[in-house]
């Protein structure tokens, strides 16, 4: 096979269905959905070159500009090194073949135009240089980030299966890409959803936070597209997440039942895997910053057989992270493997694993309670940790995970995907986080003391067709498909009446550990409980004109646990993109919410299912090739059956709701990501919601206004330097809470910003060295678990430095 082509067989059927597109917006559909060949639509359009021979990096910019694409490198790539020039009449593809015939270097093509380039090994033999060649970055699950340099994605397919722009896609979605990640060092979860726009986070303690959209909490995730569901009181691993196994994250705001079934009304996360590659590649990294935080991190990845049709990549992370709060620290290690094999031309099967622990000292439970005795704010230092020494929620997850897909010679596929989950926590806590301290004295505060051993086993498969079809002499695109999961969560729980601390302000940690296995029966129970839930949907892209394509398709489900069983719910869904020329495009989309409950009332009783409707239409633009994609949003959310806190306790003391309808959010996205210039990167976004109920505001605990920002710039007067910032500010948040004498107050959260700084070297060809400060200004905020009455001081000033060997 000629080296211009990706390793896999089956694109030369698809080669043949490209031939025949009529317009380039076919390249963002099931072109990627079929790993396409070297986007030809782009790639075969003959130009006329008349490029001397001479410097190469010379000569690539003058050959980007004749045949209008986007090509993206480092100068030292090209440093030293010649180009036998190129004259007469060639595609893009061979021209480039041409131009970097020797250099060992290749172009990736990542969609729309936007080429990158990237180094080579040598031949086998050690005799030759490998030629130039054209590879493909794109698989079922939209176009992989890696490599690319771009803070905006090439195309994606998390709202509906169908691997679509975003321009082409008629909702809102934010995705943080390989290189956001590696610019910010966002090694992550928590700091990935800090830099994606519309995202608010609240830290309840060390081990937990909770993300919110649109006002709404986040406890959907998929990997890999497969759907899991985090219990967000037991967390077990979802927001420890370490990012070194991941390629991007993908954030579908609104309502996303079409694929998951029972989900979120504000936002579904996503995160992508990072593939095997054909070239053998390696990375080693080594980190240092503030209070004793140590990471390293390994890479390596390439074909296992001389033909290529095998392929693997390892992933490993450690990190020991230490804390400005006093004796906490935390070991994260991970790894990850993955296998892809082509059983034969249009076959392809994938294996996979991943595997993390977090394993914390002295973690913290609840927050500092917010007021003292005499009702003032109980201002504490950012250093104090109220857990006891013993206390460690430790968190681990295992997931094993298998792909089958097949092409068939009229460019349908058919994809099976299985995926195997544990998600445990093993978490004996204590914390003096109870009552209200007195000021003179630091009495009136008492412990909470219990201890979690359970896990979440989740198993799902997945199983679709898609292909495109015709119908009134047009062709259009269909996904059809049916999921099953079951998720089974085992709980022992065991708690004491706590103890008193005497001299609050002085506490240390001290404490003796219950001895749990000897405490009364009333003092432990159990759980297990077990969800089911499966169904089949379907989604046709209309090629209605030219300019106009409409999604339209519907899941019907059934769910079942311990308290709720539905059956034939339909979940709509319906979307519409008009093209007002080659860069605006406006659209409107449709959904309905869905969403088992397990808040129950004062008397026991779990809520009815959260029912609504989710509306939202808005222009997006995509501008110097896909290099740059811009949107805005408007957005409204209508919902039945929401939970509210009443203030009062359930029969076994947990925090009580009661079921309220005719909740309307209303709000307004505007976000911008990519490419302003060749040497100027941005992500950034401002969001506007505002909840009501009979006129009176809920949801307040996320802001109502929110603005992100992260950017880099590569000057010109020192190659191989980028200098970066970020800046995060959100409106004031507030919420009710208990005061000193059980009385629900208001209690606010004032405005803050926050700025982050970058700046990375490239010392070498291979060697690169990147130091990040988060909280630049050392800003002093909080917020706070309106469950507990407690608040969480926000972190301070950090630094990061980085040093990575890429070969």
């Amino acid at each position: 096979m000629p080296s211009s082509f990706p390793s896999r067989p089956l694109v030369r059927p698809l080669a043949r269905a490209l031939s025949t597109a009529l317009f380039s917006l076919a390249l963002g559909g099931p072109a990627a959905l079929l790993a396409a060949g070297p986007a030809q639509a782009e790639s075969r359009a003959v130009h006329s070159f008349h490029i001397p021979a001479g410097p190469l990096g010379s000569a690539l910019p003058a050959f980007a500009a004749a045949a209008d694409i986007t090509l993206s490198f480092e100068s030292e790539q090209t440093r030293g090194l010649n180009t036998r020039g190129l004259e007469g009449q060639y595609s893009t593809a061979a021209g480039l073949a041409r131009l970097l015939e020797g250099s060992g270097l290749e172009a990736v093509h990542r969609g729309q135009g936007n080429y990158v380039l990237r180094r080579i090994p040598a031949a086998a033999s050690g005799a030759e240089t490998q030629l130039a060649s054209i590879q493909v970055t794109a698989n079922q699950l939209g176009e992989i980030t890696e490599g690319t340099g771009s803070y905006t994605p090439g195309s994606i397919a998390t709202a509906t299966r169908l691997v679509l722009t975003p321009r082409e896609t008629p909702q809102t979605i934010s995705v943080v890409t390989r290189q956001e990640m590696d610019d910010f060092n966002l090694t992550s979860i928590d700091a990935v959803m800090a830099h994606t726009p519309g995202i608010s986070i609240t830290t309840m303690d060390s081990e937990r936070t909770a993300y919110y959209a649109r006002g709404f909490p986040i406890n959907n995730f998929q990997y890999d597209g497969i759907p899991m569901t985090r219990n967000a009181s037991y967390s077990a691993g979802n927001t420890l997440s370490d990012m070194a196994i991941y390629d991007r994250v993908e954030v579908l705001k609104g309502a996303t039942g079409l694929l998951t079934g029972s989900g979120d009304p504000g936002a579904t996360i996503n995160l992508i895997r990072k593939k095997p590659t054909k070239n053998f590649q390696g990375e080693i990294s080594l980190g240092a910053g503030s209070d004793d935080n140590y990471r390293t991190q390994f890479d390596f990845s390439g074909a296992l057989n001389p033909a290529g049709s095998l392929r693997g990549r390892a992933v490993a992370a450690w990190q020991d992270r230490h804390s400005h709060l006093d004796g906490y620290a935390r070991e994260t290690t991970t790894f990850y493997g993955i296998l892809e094999a082509d059983l034969s031309p249009s076959t392809l099967l994938t294996l996979g694993a991943d595997y993390q622990n977090n394993d914390p000292e002295r973690s913290t439970w609840g927050g500092i309670p917010i007021f003292d005795a005499n009702g003032k704010f109980n201002k504490m230092p950012r250093s104090f940790n109220n857990g006891a020494e013993w206390s460690s929620w430790r968190q681990y997850t295992r997931t094993a995970f298998a792909t089958l897909e097949h092409t068939f010679a009229n460019d349908w596929l058919v994809k099976a995907q299985f995926n195997h989950q544990v998600n445990g926590y093993d978490a004996p806590l204590g914390a003096a986080a109870s009552g209200n301290p007195d000021p003179a004295t630091g009495e009136g505060v008492s412990t909470w003391e219990g201890k979690y051993v359970g896990k979440t086993v989740a198993n799902a498969v997945d199983v679709y067709a898609t292909g495109p079809f015709e119908l009134l002499g047009r062709k259009h695109e269909l996904v059809l498909g049916g999921s099953h999961s079951k998720r089974r969560w085992t709980n022992q729980g065991y708690w004491t009446n706590g103890t008193q601390v005497s001299g609050y302000y002085d506490w240390n940690g001290h404490l003796p550990e219950p001895q749990w296995g000897r405490l009364p029966a009333a003092n432990k129970y159990s759980d297990n409980e077990v969800t089911r839930e499966s169904g089949i949907y379907a989604a046709a892209r209309f090629n209605l004109r030219d300019d106009l394509k409409l999604i339209a398709g519907s899941r019907v489900l059934d769910y079942e646990n311990e308290t709720t069983k539905e059956s034939g719910v339909v979940v709509p869904y319906l979307g519409a993109v008009y093209d007002l020329n080659e860069q605006y495009s406006v659209y409107g989309s449709y959904t309905t919410i869905f969403q088992p409950q397990s808040a129950q009332d004062q008397q026991g009783r779990t809520l009815d299912p959260l029912e609504g409707s989710n509306y939202e239409a808005g222009i997006k633009g995509s501008f110097f090739n896909g290099r740059l994609n811009a949107s805005l949003a408007y957005f409204i959310l209508e919902q039945d059956n929401y939970a509210e806190e009443t203030g009062g306790l359930t029969p076994s003391g947990g925090t009580a709701y009661r079921a309220i309808d005719g909740v309307r959010t209303k709000g307004f996205e505007v976000e911008f990501s990519g490419r302003l210039t060749p040497e100027w990167q941005i992500h950034a976004g401002f969001n506007h919601k505002i909840s009501r109920q009979q006129g009176e505001k809920v949801a307040t605990l996320s802001p109502e206004n929110q603005f992100t920002l992260s950017s880099t710039y590569k000057p010109a007067f020192l190659p191989g330097l980028t200098l970066g910032g970020g800046a995060r500010w959100q409106d004031k948040t507030w919420d009710l809470v208990s005061d000193q004498n059980g009385n629900s107050v208001k209690h606010t959260m004032e405005h803050y910003w926050l700025l982050d700084a970058m700046a990375s070297y490239q010392i070498n060809r291979n060697l690169s060295a990147n130091l990040n400060v988060t909280n630049l200004l050392d800003k002093k905020y909080h917020s706070i678990f309106s469950w507990y009455s407690t608040y969480t001081w926000g972190e301070p000033r950090s630094a990061m430095l980085t040093l990575k060997y890429k070969f």
